[in-house]
């Protein structure tokens, strides 16, 4: 992710989803629908909720806000990223979230005054004076030339939108907490710990484990027929590997809606290149300099292994046409004009079963020798503890470094880890994940010590010590009361929400058409 900080990104992506399905951001012009008086979409609605549309222009500026609100954030993550981590189902879903709050509280006979109508426009400071003011004239040509509508059109989707906004607010009204949540709460919060731990994987292991003797090879594969199989079937990719090119390419764009002189100009331009890597011109070079494919540009257009089903298929035809070396004529796809350089080719290869069992025996052999070597360091390393020597004496970290796992880097050898305090509510354990029995076991402590287990966590071996341990007390929940009792009321509003809003869906009818939405996203990108 280009420089992305990976935890800032998961963090990041995690908060925005949270604010997403449970906020409404109720912004001039973010979400008019037009009764079709049908429930499949048309071609210009993302959605259509209970025969309402959700047209693709609302969408289209609501992740476009979303997007710049990452960017002025810090965090310019490019779109495909963020559409990886379904960023674009979540705004899908803010805005039918929007609509069924709207149909909700026409139901209901929830409306805003027109007084209440008047202050928010007032409000916006779109509409104001550069002396702050708000001013009618502006705020036609605002409508005007900004948000593409009418005084009234505006006015009445404003209208709606707060009206999603009181049905929320009825909705969260019923978050009552009582004296013994609040203390229940205090109670899970106030139980804290802090570990230290130790990973012992059988990857550290792998190559202390020599290969087995032809005796021994034979029998494990007699024992284990069906995990050899099975691990044939999980891996099928690696044995059967279709036809595959590494390719650079220039492209030159050309819009979905171009007129056939503006496509005509790019296949021109396209054919201008190609001359010039036939005047001997470095593809690569030239890729830098001209193509319009920002993902790829700055890299003298390197694309990698390609297979053949992951491209066009005009295009795949004729770059898997070509013999290493060669370039492509312009070729003709939804996104431009392309011509793609093989740099080298690799052929289809296909192995049975038969012919990489030994193969496959072999590497499981050596996992389960392994992960026995691991098991083993890991009980010498607790039973070094228990007498005395701490994890962090057996397993230093360089100072002024963190240890591999907390740098997203494989891990070679245990090293000693330290984790924040955490409490007993869920079932994880930081750095670590979900570690239900280490959990248990750590709460169960009643002050700093060697837990007397290894504990399997995936196929990582754990050795732990408890090193800081909290308890609640009534002193600490008289100082807390408030702030917890906000805390919950705030959960319990959140958890309301989602239910309603889920018994909405189940009762409603919500229709997306993702072609829709792809067209949005493909021109975004």
């Amino acid at each position: 992710m280009d420089g992305l900080n990976p935890r800032k990104v998961f963090s990041l992506l995690f908060i925005i989803g949270i604010a997403v399905v449970f906020t409404l951001q109720f912004g001039p012009g973010s979400n008019g629908f037009a009764d079709t008086g049908s429930q499949a979409p048309t071609a210009g609605a993302v959605a259509t909720v209970n025969g309402k549309e959700i047209p693709v222009r609302d969408f289209s500026m609501a992740w476009s806000r979303q997007m710049n609100f990452l960017r002025s954030q810090g965090n310019p993550i490019p779109e495909s990223v963020a559409r990886q981590f379904g960023l674009d189902k979540q705004v899908l879903d803010r805005l039918v979230n929007a609509e069924l709050l709207a149909q909700s509280a026409e139901r209901h006979g929830i409306t805003p005054s027109d007084e209440e109508l008047r202050k928010v426009i007032h409000e916006n400071t779109d509409f104001h004076t550069k002396e702050g003011a708000f001013d009618f004239a502006r705020y036609q040509q605002v409508l005007r030339d900004f948000y593409r509508r009418t005084p009234q059109e505006y006015e009445q989707e404003l209208r709606r939108q707060m009206a999603a906004q009181k049905m929320l607010d009825v909705v969260r009204t019923g978050a009552v907490v009582s004296d013994d949540e609040v203390r229940a709460r205090y109670e899970k919060e106030g139980n804290q710990a802090k570990l230290v731990f130790a990973r012992f994987l059988p990857t550290m292991y792998a190559d202390k484990v020599p290969a087995p003797t032809p005796a021994k090879l034979a029998e494990f594969q007699k024992t284990h027929e069906k995990q050899i199989a099975d691990y044939y079937a999980a891996n099928s990719f690696v044995y059967n590997v279709p036809e595959r090119i590494r390719a650079r390419q220039i492209l030159v764009k050309v819009a979905p809606d171009a007129t056939p002189e503006q496509k005509a100009q790019a296949k021109a331009k396209a054919e201008g290149l190609r001359k010039e890597l036939e005047g001997g011109k470095d593809f690569a070079t030239l890729a830098r300099a001209s193509s319009d494919d920002d993902a790829t540009k700055a890299k003298g257009g390197e694309l990698g292994w390609v297979e053949r089903t992951t491209w066009d298929p005009a295009l795949a035809d004729a770059a898997f046409a070509l013999k290493a070396g060669e370039v492509t004529q312009p070729v003709e796809s939804a996104l431009g004009v392309h011509l793609v350089k093989v740099e080298e080719k690799k052929e289809a290869q296909a192995k049975k079963l038969e012919d990489v069992k030994g193969e496959i025996a072999t590497t499981l052999f050596k996992q389960e020798e392994a992960k026995g070597l691991a098991k083993a360091e890991a009980e010498k390393a607790l039973a070094a503890a228990k007498a005395g020597k701490s994890l962090k004496e057996q397993f230093p970290v360089p100072a002024g470094q963190q240890p591999a796992l907390l740098r997203f880097e494989a891990e070679t050898k245990p090293e000693a880890v330290e984790t924040d305090s955490f409490t007993a509510q869920g079932d994880s354990v930081p750095h670590l994940g979900p570690a239900p029995g280490l959990v248990k076991a750590t709460f169960e402590a009643n002050g700093p010590v060697v837990l007397g287990e290894v504990f399997t966590v995936g196929e990582a071996n754990i050795v732990a010590q408890v090193v800081e341990r909290e308890k609640p007390d009534t002193a600490g929940f008289d100082k807390r009361k408030d702030e917890l009792r906000t805390q919950a009321r705030q959960a319990k509003q959140i958890e309301l929400t989602e239910s309603f809003l889920k018994s909405l869906k189940k009762s409603g009818n919500v229709v997306t058409n993702t072609e829709a939405i792809d067209s949005v996203l493909g021109s975004a990108g």
